[in-house]
Order: C-alpha cells, then structure tokens, then sequence
C-alpha cells in the first residue's frame, strides 16, 4: 500500500474538500493546531465522521513524549458518554471545552487551565429506577451536541425528569455556546412537537445515543432505545429548523425496534443523510431493521433499493440482537485511476464489514463486497484516512485476520480499495485491551499519520500506532497518566497541540 504522506498540503487541502470536513469533535481526544485553534463542533470532526483530524508537529516522535499537562485540572460532575467539543471564540479569542454530562449538567472549561467559565443545568436527569430497562444511571445527556459555528451556538438533547407529573421526556436545547444561556425558542419537547403532527413518540422508551448533526441549517438528532431492548421503541430522526425551532420533520422505523444507537449517529456526504439501523422486533418482512438507510434533508421515505441496504441474513441478525447499527455509516470516497469511487461502509455486531456503492445502496443484500473482520460484536465509531488508491479505517474490534499476529487485537486497521473491484482486507491490528472509538492525526501536511484509541473499560489508558505498520508510538505513559471513569465507546479529542479525554468527574489533557 502507498501512503503519499509528503503529497504536501494540497493534498490535505483536497482531503478536505472531498469529504466536507466541518471543524468537528473526538468524544473523547480532540487535537486542535495550537497556532490555528481550528473548533472542533461536531462528533469525529465533520458531518462524515472521518474522526481526521490535522495535528501539525505532531510527528512519530514526539508522540512518544506525551504527558499529562500539569497546568491542566478540569473537575466536572456526573458521567460523561458524549464526545467534548472545542470552541474557538473569534472575537474574544477564549478557547473552551464544552463538555455534557448525564447529570443534565452542561460546562465551558478554559482549555488552557480547565477552569470552569459557565456551568448550566437543564433540569434532573432520570433515575435508572423510572425506566422500564437501561445501563445508564442516572439518564441526561448521551448522545455528543452539536455546535452552529454561525450562530455561536450549542444544541443537544437531554432526558429530563419533567414536573408535574409528565415523567421523563426529550427536551431539544439550544445554548449559546459562550455563557450557557438558553436561546429563544428551547427547549423544544419533543413527544409533543410530533404529536400536533399526529406522530407517536414515547420519550420513556426512547434513548438518544448517537451524535447530533446540522446541515443547512437544520438539526437532525436520532433516537433508538435502551441497554436490554424493552418497550415498542423504534428508529427516529427528527429534524428542527434552527429558524424556526417549532418547525418539526421526522422519520421513524415501519417496525418497532430498529434503533439508530451508534455514537457516530448520522453520517452526511454533502448530499444525503446515512443512517444505521438495529435490530426490528417480530418483522416477517423486512422494515428498515439491520439497514443503511439513505435519507434527503426533508426526511421523506424512499422505496428505492438505491436508498437502503440490508443483510440477506437481516431476520437471522434481527433474532439473535446482531445489530448493523452498531456502528454509523461511514461515507468513504476512495481514490482510483479513473478518480474517485464513492463507497460506504457498514461495520456489524456480527463482525463482518460491509462495502457498499453510495449512489445505489442495493437493497437486501446488495453490499458491493462482505468480509469478516472481527471475532466480536463491533458497536464503536470508526475512523478513516485518505490514501493513494486506497482508504485506510480503525475500528475498536478483535481482528478476524491479523496479519501482525498480536495476542490481544483489540484495534483492527483495514484497507479498502474500489480497482479493479471494490474489496476489504486487514492490514495490521493493534495490541490494546479496551473499548474506545479511534482518531486518526496527520501533521499539517499529511505525513505521520496516528491512530489513536483509549482502553476504556479495560486499561484506560491512551495508546498511539503508526497508521502505515502499526508500530505503536505511545503505550499509555507512566503511572501519572493513568486515567480514571472512562466510559466505553470514549473518543478522542485533540486540539491546542493536546489531546484531551473525558473521563467521569474529570478532563484529562495530553501534551507533547
């Protein structure tokens, strides 16, 4: 494989544009050009949850150097699932980390010295004990905000314990992102914004995981359900015009079941919506479980097998909880002799990937090419570089086939090629015990690429590994960078020449 690291900035700058990378977020490690302090407002860094981001000086070498940054102690309250996000201030030059918590709590900490600047509470979260199932106690805010760099502000969807009796509920919230105060319009409820349109919403079996996404102007925010599969939920994403915030558009799941619960959420290629769809409940016929669904802005439902994707095995899958959604859909535009191939790919519960053709989806079992990859369940967010002729992506997955024969491959790196036919192999697998979403850092222009992955869940620490051989470049650290209340599917998020990570009850900021 090549890997055209000294293409020089042009080639990033192409890289860019090819994938409508919008300055986005790492759930958990966010790296930012410290001389550009570029904001990080989405999940993984762009609407295509590429999870690249552009680390300049961040080379091989000097990763091997990282430590916790002493002048850093960011002390917050509650558990942390959501992703953090960067704020670069452009007219006060205050960087902030914005970080949402399940305790219903949202917080900007300086990202110089983890200060709190403004802390807001959107209401009580709900306890574990006021839902018919679920692992997550107590329930506030899940799924990663999203930031509107043009309105400066923040939007995100959190449980609330509501008074008055009504039980627990969806409230949409717009913040402005530099003091926390609510915006004219929020919150928005959502059970009740469908049902003036004759839609039935049940917030108490409806969970939001995934990430938030705006596109023109429009949030869009996926709902699915809880840790054990109780009640009649469905699939739904809701879409709010952020102009007119009582202006309300949703698409749900014909079955129930079918829960849009990946942290990745909603994928985007500068054309369509993708979303990734679990596991239906009694459907004798296929509707919208264990699928890709491709979705225009206005959220009308197509018919068309160019639309969707499913397994042929989807009822086999739908019976034994092995969910394709999982995992977001990952828009990959590979490069070829003849240009660009535009693909997609689909990551499984039952440890196969799946290459698809974007412009024609192929319905029930119209994948481009199958492979499995990972001997578990795979239900992290993926990340992907760009390459010659060729995409590399990291998943948190035991790798199926590792041609390094590492003992615990807990970090999987695939090739995808689209010449002379569309085609998955793996290339190396990362010696990691843990359950992270990786990144991937390039220097400014292009050369050393990183992929970096937490040990959430198992040894929580950091671990860095060249993209090209899997050589690893950071190992965890010493006893000081030992991290604490790590929760699983953590994503990385690096900015101001660090890489932070979120854990419960603290921020933790790598340096170089």
């Amino acid at each position: 494989m090549q890997f055209p690291w000294k293409k020089k900035k042009v080639a990033m700058r192409h890289l860019r544009r090819t994938l409508g990378l919008a300055a986005g977020i790492g759930a958990m490690l966010l790296f930012c050009a410290a001389s550009r302090a570029q904001s990080i407002l989405t999940y993984h860094n762009d609407a295509a949850r590429s999870g690249l981001f552009v680390m300049p000086h961040l080379t091989w070498q000097r990763a091997g150097g990282l430590h916790l940054d002493p002048d850093f102690d960011a002390r917050i309250e509650g558990h942390i699932y959501a992703q953090p996000l960067f704020w670069h201030d452009r007219q006060t030059g205050r960087k902030l980390v914005i970080v949402a918590t399940e305790d219903d709590v949202v917080y900007g900490i300086d990202a110089h010295d983890g200060r709190v600047v403004w802390k807001k509470s959107l209401g009580h979260p709900v306890p574990r004990s006021a839902l018919p199932c679920g692992n997550i106690a107590p329930l506030g805010i899940t799924g990663t905000p999203v930031i509107d760099g043009n309105k400066d502000a923040l939007y995100l969807d959190a449980m609330v314990e509501a008074e008055g009796g009504s039980g627990a509920q969806h409230l949409v919230f717009g913040l402005s992102v530099s003091d926390g105060s609510v915006l004219r319009g929020f919150p928005v409820n959502v059970a009740e914004v469908l049902r003036a349109r004759g839609m039935t919403f049940v917030p108490r079996v409806q969970n939001q995981r995934g990430a938030l996404l705006i596109v023109q102007n429009k949030l869009f925010i996926p709902y699915g359900g809880h840790y054990g599969d109780c009640g009649q939920y469905h699939g739904w994403i809701v879409g709010i015009d952020l102009n007119d915030p009582g202006s309300v558009t949703a698409w749900s799941t014909r079955a129930a079941g079918g829960g849009i619960w990946a942290p990745g959420g909603i994928s985007y290629d500068g054309h369509s919506l993708f979303v990734a769809t679990g596991n239906t409940k009694n459907a004798r016929e296929w509707a919208d479980g264990e699928a890709i669904i491709r979705l225009g802005l206005d959220l009308k439902t197509s018919t068309d097998r160019r639309d969707f994707f499913a397994p042929a095995d989807w009822k086999a899958l739908d019976d034994s909880d092995l969910d394709l959604g999982g995992v977001n859909a990952l828009p990959l535009d590979v490069s070829d002799p003849d240009g660009k191939t535009a693909l997609l790919l689909a990551l499984g519960k039952d440890g196969k990937a799946y290459l698809l053709d974007r412009t024609n989806l192929g319905g029930i079992g119209g994948s481009r090419a199958v492979e499995r990859v990972a001997h578990n369940a795979i239900i992290t967010a993926p990340a992907v570089l760009p390459t010659q002729n060729s995409s590399v992506v990291a998943f948190e997955g035991s790798g199926a086939v590792c041609p390094n024969k590492v003992s615990n491959p807990g970090l999987t790196v695939l090739k995808i090629e689209a010449h002379p036919a569309p085609k998955i192999s793996t290339i190396w697998c990362g010696e990691i015990r843990g359950r992270g979403a990786p990144i991937i850092t390039t220097d400014d222009d292009n050369s050393n690429p990183i992929i970096w992955m937490v040990g959430a869940d198992g040894d929580d620490r950091l671990h860095g590994y060249r993209a090209d051989t899997g050589a690893p470049v950071f190992t965890g650290g010493g006893p000081a960078e030992s991290m604490q209340g790590l929760r699983h599917f953590v994503t990385i998020l690096a900015c101001d020449d660090r890489l932070f990570v979120a854990g419960d009850g603290r921020i933790y900021a790598f340096k170089p």
